[in-house]
């Protein structure tokens, strides 16, 4: 067979690349990816890259440090020194009374997060024709990772909670942009703005969640109605820093809650108290500008418990709002950009005059996209929070790395179809919640 000419080698090597035998489907979510329906995986394509437009940015994971579990289940906490073993004593004078630390415990253990996918074994067959992505089964793989790295910041990042708008029984509704902080598996409490109780008793636990209306589905029990808080007192998945740097009656939306991290009680977390953040910075659901004296506040009483801050955590918008408000008060003799190392991650490149930020006070600002935003008294969404973090005794303690299972059970899956899990076994502790601050209730 003689060789073909240039034009014949280029519209043979061309064919498929602008056209597909299987027609203009284009790639969608679904349970099982497949090519029997319009939903299928071949599209009209220049490429087999499939590009995302999703935010896969996990800051604060990476900032934070990861530690291995170690053979524990929790920590115990010296919370005073004891009563008048202290004092002076004269030459003859008696001795101090001998008292003892009161010592208490803290329970901590692992929390499991999962990401499945899965494909047909006729579209991983058919997916590497023409017109198809590839290796379905490598792109779902890849993709997986990113959402479980995703799924685990978010959780992190979880606020702990928010006022509702309407509700029932069975059901209550938050604004659409914050139902994400609601986890399937979480145990929600109320407080009931118009009697000015709590209700921590029935055990609602979220049973589902619809990210586009706010919605959230809960077991019988509590009735929700507009204007009450429902606040998250026992997470499915990893303790966030929100439920950390809280306090027993915190203000939110014009109600408050209770919060709780690990085995604390549901009502023990009193401001100043051993178990509560060194400053709940709130304006009982009205926004308000942030000004630098509330960010000094919030550096100030970490120092003054025996804290030193390591990170400033914040979301975009206050992140160009402090930048603002140092501008206006900066003076300077030229410019030398830098960044700083928090973790795995480094800040935004700054300079040392402050004019693009890196570091207030020497302390690294780190915005991250997934920081909890706060409500205000009329269910609208504020601007988001900001976190003043003594890393120094926060870790992410892994009990197991992430796994990766692949099954190819036809019969247990009564299906041909092959599925992929990914699962992480870990949990972030704080070791010291009186050296973390926050400042909620701020306009975007």
């Amino acid at each position: 067979m003689a060789n073909p000419s240039l034009s014949e080698y280029l519209a043979q090597s061309q064919r498929g690349l602008y056209q597909s035998v299987f027609g203009p489907e284009y790639l969608m979510k679904q349970s099982y990816f497949t090519v029997d329906t319009a939903t299928g995986i071949f599209n009209t394509t220049y490429g087999r890259k499939v590009w995302q437009a999703l935010n896969n940015q996990t800051r604060f994971f990476n900032a934070v440090p990861r530690t291995v579990w170690g053979n524990t289940a929790g920590w115990r906490v010296r919370t005073d020194r004891g009563s008048g073993r202290s004092r002076p004593v004269t030459e003859t004078g008696s001795l101090p009374t001998v008292d003892i630390s009161n010592i208490a415990t803290v329970s901590s253990l692992p929390r499991i997060v999962s990401t499945t996918f899965g494909a047909s074994v006729k579209s991983v067959f058919t997916a590497q024709l023409e017109g198809g992505i590839g290796d379905v089964l490598a792109m779902e793989n890849e993709h997986a990772q990113l959402d479980h790295v995703k799924e685990i910041n978010e959780e992190l990042l979880a606020g702990a909670a928010y006022l509702t708008s309407a509700g029932a029984t069975t059901t209550f509704t938050v604004p659409a942009a914050i139902a994400k902080h609601f986890k399937v598996g979480d145990a929600v409490a109320q407080f009931d703005t118009s009697a000015s109780g709590h209700d921590r008793t029935s055990g609602s636990v979220v049973s589902g969640v619809n990210t586009s209306t706010g919605v959230v589905t809960v077991a019988t029990g509590t009735t929700f109605a507009d204007g009450d808080v429902a606040y998250i007192y026992t997470r499915a998945g990893m303790t966030s820093i929100d439920d950390i740097v809280s306090e027993d009656a915190m203000a939110v939306g014009g109600g408050q809650a209770r919060t709780r991290a690990y085995d604390l009680t549901l009502n023990d977390r009193t401001a100043g108290a051993w178990n509560a953040a060194a400053s709940v910075g709130s304006n009982s659901g009205t926004g308000r500008a942030l000004t630098l004296t509330l960010l000094d506040t919030a550096i100030q009483k970490i120092r003054e418990n025996g804290g030193e801050p390591k990170l400033i955590l914040l979301g975009h918008d206050q992140y160009f709002n402090l930048e603002r408000l140092l501008n206006s008060s900066q003076r300077y003799m030229g410019q030398e950009e830098f960044q700083v190392g928090v973790g795995s991650e480094r800040t935004f490149p700054g300079t040392r005059t402050g004019l693009v930020l890196a570091t207030y006070q020497g302390i690294p600002i780190l915005p991250d996209a997934d920081v909890p935003k706060a409500v205000a008294t009329n269910d609208g969404v504020l601007g988001s929070n900001i976190y003043v973090l003594d890393t120094d005794y926060l870790e992410i303690a892994v009990a197991q790395p992430t796994q990766y299972v692949e099954n190819r059970d036809y019969f247990a899956a009564n299906a041909l179809v092959v599925r992929g899990l990914l699962y992480t076994m870990a949990e972030m502790r704080c070791k010291n919640m009186w050296v973390q601050a926050k400042i909620t209730d701020l306009n975007a």
